[in-house]
């Protein structure tokens, strides 16, 4: 897929959404991608994460992958997809008590070659917290995969990333808004925020 095929799927699932958002990482945006939109098709969703697996395997050709691990909750469905398309396990980590582990029986075999999935990295936060957790438990990280790079969180990685695009869309400090989103309420579309029981 190229650059436009891959931004059509997005605009086709009216997940790129313009207004005032908090993202998950607390930086403030006047762009949300809801990728969640483009993952509820399962048809799209095999469209991008086919894509994307080409590119895992064009940049990792002597690599076999033993599993695929994302965080909850927005890398869930695409690490799944993911999965499938490598042929691979897919698990993800949960945040418990603020951090990252596995529940639900999940477990990582020492030295098992993992891919970290996600949809949408900004400033890598969730990815390093991901990437920690699978290190706690024996796992070796690769690299990780995202439909979407849309900041500077790759440079903060430790392992290469790899993804369907990379859209600089600019984000804010919440003390540092631009003019244009100082007089719009500021909405939190991110999972980060649910509040688990």
């Amino acid at each position: 897929m190229n650059e436009a095929e891959i931004l059509k799927e997005f605009t086709d699932a009216e997940a790129i959404l313009k207004g005032h958002f908090i993202l998950s990482s607390g930086l403030h945006s006047d762009t949300y991608l809801q990728c969640a939109r483009v993952l509820m098709d399962a048809k799209r969703a095999e469209r991008l994460c086919a894509a994307l697996a080409a590119k895992v395997k064009q940049q990792f050709p002597n690599v076999k992958f033993d599993l695929v691990v994302a965080p909850a909750m927005g890398g869930v469905v695409v690490g799944y997809e993911m999965g499938r398309q490598l042929g691979v396990p897919s698990i993800f980590c949960e945040r418990e008590n603020g951090a990252f582990t596995f529940r639900r029986g999940f477990g990582i075999e020492k030295g098992s070659k993992i891919l970290v999935v996600e949809d949408v990295v900004t400033t890598a936060k969730s990815s390093i917290e991901t990437i920690d957790c699978i290190k706690a438990h024996g796992g070796e990280v690769i690299a990780e995969a995202s439909l979407i790079d849309r900041g500077e969180g790759a440079r903060g990685l430790p392992i290469p990333l790899i993804s369907l695009l990379k859209l600089n869309v600019p984000a804010f400090q919440p003390d540092a808004l631009p003019e244009h989103l100082k007089n719009i309420p500021a909405v939190k579309p991110g999972s980060r925020w649910l509040k688990t029981a």
